[in-house]
């Protein structure tokens, strides 16, 4: 079946229908990853846009459930050079186009994706619309003009959960060398150390991290005060991911600002960016983003360069962060701020997504690395606190 790509600034593309029939929008942006198609659409991240995938053969190795980093896809749509429905791989579940239809996934395959992230990268990302079948294409523009902007949209509200629960899964062993042996635990005879994880569009597999670092982890919905969590006694705060704009997010900042300094605190993407917020820095929107695999990001402590995976349009400005603030990581493509810590404070915070589901493992450490704090901040609990490095 026939399928139509409509840009808010007229430009148009024709291809061919892979997924559900019908229409859809959001503001398109284009992801650099090889793989990880599956995690790509499931990111809650994800929600509001719609996804081009820049590597061109893509369904080659199909889905299954234990890719998914979400209870479901939250990409609006998906926009692809050509998708196979004949996959092969030991794991297969089933197909992407299946999938995409399953789920009710708008999708376009069979046009020049190159031409189109040139596109993007030139005019910057922009609202667009995705419509299967005959279609009068002057009325999908105008459509796509009409769609809601990404920025002063909170959509973490709409991603998140809506109940507290436990969250005991690690990571599955896909190979028989990846046991449970190898997995960090916390040392004998020492207490559990209990997280709060605030969902903003927590994917699956920062908690399988954290479980395999041996944290009990609690998720709750992003709108929870800081009393309710301080009332649950959490040894560590981890604040998640999560798509849209973090300026409107404002209950979120407000609960950041109150939690600093009384317990260590781990943000990550939109965590951090309502981190930058709480602590008196300001946010802007990115051109058209930092969406892949493969991003360099330098650890400024070492000098250490991690490839990263990333996915943000929104960042925080470097120069906006007040004194108490020490920049630890920085961009290499584009200089933005990549992850900064408290001065005397046990928080921390990272843009890209160190659990890496799809994308390097670079940047694992930072979970090890929580754990340290945690066990840093009981050890000195009543007192200033100042990084070991």
């Amino acid at each position: 079946m026939e399928a139509v790509l409509a840009l808010e600034d007229g430009l148009i593309f024709e291809g061919t229908s892979i997924g559900a029939r019908g229409e859809t929008s959001g503001e398109i942006v284009f992801n650099t990853s090889l793989t990880g198609y599956q995690e790509i659409l499931t990111d809650p991240s994800y929600a509001g846009q719609i996804v081009v995938l820049t590597y061109p053969l893509i369904g080659n190795y199909g889905v299954n459930a234990e890719d998914e980093e979400s209870s479901r896809p939250f990409a609006e749509g998906l926009v692809v050079r050509e998708a196979t429905d004949s996959a092969d791989h030991w794991r297969l579940d089933g197909s992407l186009p299946d999938y995409l239809e399953t789920h009710g996934i708008v999708a376009i395959a069979e046009i020049d994706t190159r031409a189109l992230v040139r596109h993007i990268r030139q005019q910057g990302a922009m609202r667009a619309v995705i419509a299967s079948g005959e279609v009068d294409r002057d009325l999908l523009v105008e459509k796509a003009r009409q769609a809601p902007e990404m920025v002063g949209r909170d959509l973490a509200s709409r991603v998140s959960c809506r109940e507290a629960y436990r969250w005991e899964k690690p990571s599955v062993a896909i190979f028989p060398e990846d046991s449970s042996g190898s997995r960090s635990r916390s040392d004998a005879g020492e207490p559990p150390m209990k997280v709060v994880a605030l969902d903003f569009g927590i994917k699956h597999n920062i908690l399988r991290l954290m479980v395999d670092s041996g944290l009990e982890v609690t998720v709750v919905p992003a709108m929870s005060s800081a009393a309710q969590i301080l009332a649950m006694n959490p040894d560590g705060i981890f604040l998640s991911n999560g798509p849209g704009d973090p300026e409107p997010v404002a209950y979120a900042i407000r609960t950041a600002r109150e939690l600093i300094g009384k317990k260590p605190m781990l943000g990550i993407c939109l965590g951090h960016q309502i981190l930058g917020l709480a602590v008196g820095g300001s946010t802007y929107k990115l051109r058209f983003g930092h969406h892949g695999g493969n991003h360099p990001v330098m650890r400024m402590q070492t000098g250490q360069v991690e490839i990263t995976a990333q996915n943000h349009g929104f960042a925080v400005d470097i120069a906006s962060l007040p004194e108490s603030i020490e920049v630890t990581h920085v961009n290499l493509n584009d200089q933005t701020l990549e992850g900064f810590r408290h001065r005397s404070a046990p928080l921390f915070c990272v843009q890209y997504h160190p659990e890496s589901s799809p994308g390097p493992h670079d940047s694992r450490y930072l979970f090890e690395e929580f754990k340290r704090v945690i066990r840093q901040h009981r050890r000195e609990s009543g007192t200033s606190f100042t990084w070991q490095d």
